[in-house]
């Protein structure tokens, strides 16, 4: 059975083939040098917040549509999220490089290109335009690909945050060397929410993994289950664009110690 990110991956792989750039003639000279999206999320007293600038989702449609990726990120930054994640994605979710590059100026937090990168050149694009991290999703690249494209963002000081769907997608990610690692807890094909089965995945990987839980969280006590499964942090985007007060929605999630 095909699920959305087959044909998000296939549009993604069209536009890589069609790309004339070499990465390799771009590569040499770049080095991150801004704050750490894996260390913020490792420390301090409560489960990290990463916020997402999101305008619309392949499922639901418009969510924001006039959202303001700059002013969001203040107001989540004011909130207290610990990182900010950018949907750079323009006919699938009504994100762009732009926002990215507007989110950067805006927060001193890390910041997350959330796409489906499946090239090098897409690494390279998250430095160029403000990413202190890139999302790699398992499900979407083979073992080669995910090796390659994890190293890449290493060597240029970027961190990888790898995204698993279960127990065996966690395995390759950790084949690929990811110390970085979320758990979406989405099914891809019925799209239905299982925090037990993303429970389980973390509690499966090694202590020293930072482990993010990603979709479904809509209150401070989904946070607070989050947080006693093992993860280190919680990505939330529709609960908080469609808030009518994103900020305190939040602070409301961004208050919740860990155990």
């Amino acid at each position: 059975m095909t699920t959305y990110l087959d044909a998000i991956g296939e549009f993604h792989r069209a536009r890589a083939q069609a790309d004339p750039r070499s990465w390799t003639s771009r590569v040499d000279g770049l080095w991150y040098t801004g704050p750490s999206l894996s260390t913020h999320l490792s420390e301090g007293p409560n489960v990290a917040v990463i916020s997402e600038v999101k305008r619309r989702s392949p499922s639901k449609g418009w969510l924001a549509e006039d959202l303001d990726a700059a002013a969001t990120a203040r107001l989540y930054a004011d909130g207290g999220a610990t990182a900010i994640s950018v949907l750079t994605d323009l006919p699938h979710f009504g994100g762009t490089l732009d926002d990215l590059a507007a989110v950067r100026r805006a927060v001193d937090l890390p910041v997350l290109r959330k796409d489906f990168t499946v090239c090098e050149n897409d690494v390279l694009d998250a430095l160029e335009w403000g990413a202190s991290a890139v999302l790699l999703i398992v499900a979407l690249l083979s073992d080669d690909e995910l090796a390659r494209l994890h190293a890449l963002a290493r060597t240029v000081n970027l961190d990888a945050l790898v995204e698993v769907h279960d127990e065996a997608e966690a395995s390759r990610a950790l084949r690929a060397g990811a110390t970085l690692i979320g758990v979406n807890q989405r099914d891809l094909h019925t799209f239905a929410v299982d925090s037990l089965r993303a429970a389980r995945v973390a509690q499966s990987l090694p202590h020293d993994i930072v482990k993010v839980a990603e979709s479904g969280l809509r209150s401070a006590d989904d946070v607070r289950v989050a947080g006693e499964a093992g993860f280190h942090a919680v990505l939330v985007g529709e609960s908080f664009v469609t808030d009518a007060s994103p900020g305190e929605r939040v602070r409301d999630f961004a208050g919740v110690a860990r155990p």
